[in-house]
């Protein structure tokens, strides 16, 4: 467990580290103590200190969601971030690279809450009765600490997270099963990954699921207006300055936009 001085320090480093686009070491390597609880409490500072800087929280972003992923980093559950509103953007953007240090791209499906969702005993059918509508999504991924990293490095640099890109047609949650929906994502007229959302823990508002009971002793929860990535069903594909990406959903629509 570290002190607050020492937590305070980890989010000061993450901070500058995203501000000079420079890695910082791994908040582990430096405070070796460091717990889940520590790197949550991390990203909780991050945000706070994003917040007062003029950023915004538009919602919630979850990692880890297949079980690959969670044996890589020796984790049994997903983890969790927050999305800013200063870094969301939308179909035929285009995107500075340099705004980030080495970006990734993911698929997932954004979940838009029609009302508020907290509590204990959260099933998935509790979160599509709570959800607007569901939309298709990329999330840019970025590391601002050095590698290899352990989960709480993770965690404390908010769960990977970079930035949001929302486009297709948004669908209610009932209208389709959102298990099946399936996507590819083309990198400058290439197919580089393909997959179906099921791959996300069964269906993906499992991961709402969890994340909103994971919330539930914290006295948190999902909020009406929230943004929520639910989690990637195809691996992350490396971008750079000059990339063209876009991602088919078939009947959902598609995501084009660039990288400068």
């Amino acid at each position: 467990m570290l002190s607050e001085t020492e937590r305070q320090s980890a989010a000061e480093a993450i901070l500058e580290a995203e501000r000079t686009r420079k890695v910082c070491p791994q908040p582990s390597r430096t405070w070796p103590a460091m717990t889940l609880e520590d790197a949550y409490d991390v990203q909780r500072r991050w945000a706070e200190a994003r917040s007062a800087q003029g950023a915004s929280i538009v919602g919630r972003k979850i990692g880890l969601t297949s079980r690959a992923m969670q044996q890589a980093s020796k984790m049994t559950e997903p983890d969790y971030g927050v999305i800013l509103d200063d870094a969301l953007y939308y179909d035929g953007a285009r995107i500075k690279a340099g705004t980030f240090i080495k970006p990734r791209l993911e698929v997932e499906l954004a979940f838009v809450m029609g009302e508020d969702l907290a509590g204990a005993g959260c099933q998935v059918h509790d979160v599509l009765r709570a959800t607007e509508f569901v939309q298709p999504a990329l999330e840019v991924i970025d590391y601002r600490t050095e590698t290899p990293r352990q989960i709480v490095d993770t965690i404390a640099d908010n769960a990977a997270f970079g930035a949001i890109i929302l486009g297709g047609r948004t669908i209610r949650p009932f209208d389709v099963d959102l298990r099946w929906v399936a996507a590819t994502l083309s990198q400058n007229g290439v197919i580089e990954e393909s997959g179906v959302s099921a791959a996300v823990m069964g269906h993906p508002a499992a991961g709402l699921a969890w994340l909103v009971n994971k919330l539930a002793p914290l006295g948190g929860g999902l909020k009406k207006g929230d943004i929520v990535l639910g989690g990637s069903f195809t691996r992350p594909v490396d971008i750079a300055s000059g990339d063209v990406i876009f991602a088919d959903f078939g009947p959902l629509g598609s995501i084009g936009v660039g990288f400068e």
